[in-house]
């Protein structure tokens, strides 16, 4: 079933001056799109327009009736005066989560992620690592069917990391989908189910690692390599 359908003619900061053309896709249930492309691509540009943020546009996005979804920003925002804690119970009381059902739920993310003995702690006092975990704590916390993340691996070291793919692994399992903006080829490679190849404000190419090597005529194409020939072929067109 289709969680969010995404037709985004064009998009921008201002009026008649459009940064993404022509942003067309689906998310599934289960699904981990891949959103790839170098800084200044359109990646971020996309996530915010799907998040609503962006008056001057043209197209729609439609979250399925009933759909929640997690929004995990590229660098960490939390409210200054609030500890960690103090943010799960915050997110907590505006989901309308059961508290017995939220308490044991915050404990068990919290021990995971190593973050028991900070919880009673401002956020701001973390290092960008702690701060990514205490992101993503607060949007698991909820149990949405939708994630949106953006740049996720920024701050984390690779036990931190092998932990999240682990997280969404199971997320997926539960039936949620995912839109991942990324520019960590060699990992989306492994863990995502489509990729939707974004250069220069417009999507290049979509589709599975398979689909994606036969449009680009690289049948044994690394991910990497096939992104590196579109870009190179849009450039060839300027």
């Amino acid at each position: 079933m289709n969680l969010l359908n995404v037709d985004i003619a064009f998009a921008g900061y201002e009026n008649e001056k459009p940064i993404i053309h022509n942003i067309r896709f689906d998310l599934k249930e289960g699904e981990l799109i891949g959103l790839i492309g170098p800084n200044g691509a359109g990646k971020s540009t996309t996530i915010k327009t799907i998040l609503g943020l962006l008056e001057h546009k043209k197209g729609t996005v439609e979250f399925m009736q009933g759909v929640k979804y997690s929004y995990i920003p590229e660098r960490p925002i939390f409210y200054d005066e609030l500890t960690l804690w103090e943010h799960l119970d915050f997110t907590a009381a505006v989901e309308g989560l059961p508290e017995i059902q939220y308490k044991k739920r915050a404990s068990e993310l919290l021990q995971e992620y190593k973050l028991s003995e900070h919880a009673h702690k401002l956020p701001g006092t973390y290092s960008k690592g702690m701060q990514q975990k205490a992101m993503l704590i607060l949007a698991m916390i909820a149990n949405p069917d939708v994630y949106i993340i953006d740049e996720p691996f920024i701050g984390l070291d690779p036990n931190a990391m092998k932990l999240f793919l682990e997280s969404i692994d199971g997320e997926r399992r539960r039936g949620a989908g995912i839109l991942m903006s990324t520019h960590v080829l060699d990992t989306a490679e492994k863990v995502c189910s489509r990729f939707l190849i974004v250069h220069e404000g417009q999507l290049k190419s979509s589709g599975t690692l398979d689909e994606i090597r036969r449009q680009c005529g690289l049948l044994n194409g690394s991910l990497y390599d096939c992104f590196h020939k579109i870009a190179e072929g849009s450039g060839n067109e300027q």
